[in-house]
């Protein structure tokens, strides 16, 4: 493909420059522009340089924002004869933003369509390696500055989503450019995908350290091929010896095997899940055990558990089901209960900014006063 050689050849800041020269001269584009989605996911931010900028558009109300929610490509009317083609930039499942191109319409633009596709699915793989040597392409995903602890958060989280033919993951954190504590971490081999998510102690720079230092332990020993609990008690260990008590990390781990559904279960602290199975949403209990870091050398035990194709699993923050309303009546399980069904219809990579609208609601006022976290989760199964 020209576009795919055009692009592994081009400097990291120049893919746009690159892309839009290929398809003017493949495709008799008249117009090339790449939008990123934001933090938040509200808006989807043009990349270009100052002064040469365009306005951002909306996520929830524009033909590129309809591309990016379908992730199918959008196709609306221009003048003269042109169509301007929206397409979805994502890779393995993580949605990037979309690729807005305008060429003229009728049998040509319907001949390219999948082409064009194909064209954003590269740029999203280019995009994500270019991320290592320049700042244009996270620059571009900001509509406000973040704080440092956001950065140092955002920083650590492997993507807001991601897909394989045996499940589906999404996730969101708010607010998403002042986050402090809240977190998580998934990886996937041929056979397990490992899930983290964490509810840090604090506010602030003192609450990302804590939780850097655990997630980087966690994924320490993770990569040293150690099973959960072997994993949970040396992360323990790694914030004790340096907070000696005096901060621990609630987290609630989970390794799946992809080909069984079953799981292994560590349930060390305050994050919750709600399970949606058969039109049925229930809270899951696991035993309780110790956050992370609380005390000396503390054991853990992995707890079992099964998934079954079609279940959803939503994973929850303090900052989701202890939120209070104007009135003082917290969020909870009934609340929370009514949002997964209303939204049950969402893919996975949807459904965590509609729960935090959601909350929004609830709590009366846009600016919440503790992270929040969710994390949506559908198991499809891998055929016997």
């Amino acid at each position: 493909m020209v576009a795919e050689r055009a692009l592994r050849t081009a400097a990291p800041h120049q893919l746009l420059d690159a892309v839009r020269g290929v398809l003017r001269e493949q495709y008799a584009a008249d117009s090339v522009d790449l939008f990123m989605a934001d933090y938040g996911l509200t808006v989807l931010q043009p990349v270009s340089v100052l002064p040469h900028t365009l306005e951002p558009l909306p996520v929830h109300n524009s033909p590129a924002g309809r591309a990016f929610g379908a992730q199918e490509p959008f196709v609306e009317t221009a003048d003269g004869g042109l169509a301007r083609v929206h397409l979805p930039v994502t890779v393995r499942g993580d949605r990037l933003g979309v690729l807005s191109v305008t060429l003229p319409g009728g049998d040509h633009l319907r001949s390219c369509v999948a082409e064009l596709t194909e064209v954003a699915q590269v740029l999203g793989h280019e995009v994500i390696v270019a991320e290592r040597d320049t700042d244009l392409y996270l620059q571009a995903r900001r509509k406000d500055r973040l704080t440092l602890a956001a950065e140092m958060q955002w920083q650590l989280l492997p993507g807001r989503s991601c897909a394989r033919p045996e499940y589906e993951l999404g996730a969101q954190l708010e607010p998403a450019y002042a986050i402090f504590g809240d977190n998580f971490d998934w990886s996937a081999t041929a056979d397990h995908l490992m899930l983290y998510v964490t509810n840090g102690m604090g506010e602030g720079i003192e609450a990302s350290l804590l939780t850097n230092l655990a997630i980087n332990a966690l994924r320490n020993a993770r990569r040293a091929g150690l099973p959960l609990a072997d994993q949970a008690a040396l992360a323990d260990q790694a914030v004790y010896a340096h907070y000696r008590g005096r901060c621990y990390l609630s987290v609630l781990m989970f390794d799946f095997e992809l080909g069984t559904g079953r799981a292994w279960v560590v349930d060390a602290g305050s994050p919750q899940l709600l399970r949606l199975r058969g039109g049925v949403v229930e809270r899951i209990a696991f035993e309780a055990q110790l956050p992370l870091g609380m005390f000396e050398e503390t054991d853990y035990v992995a707890q079992r558990f099964q998934v079954e194709p079609g279940d959803r699993l939503v994973f929850v923050s303090d900052g989701v089901y202890a939120v209070a309303s104007p009135g003082g009546e917290a969020y909870g399980d009934a609340a929370l209960t009514r949002a997964i069904m209303s939204t049950r219809l969402l893919p996975a990579a949807e459904v965590p900014r509609a729960l935090l609208r959601e909350l929004t609601g609830h709590r009366g006022r846009p600016a919440p006063d503790d992270d929040a976290l969710v994390v949506c989760l559908d198991w499809r199964g891998r055929p016997r």
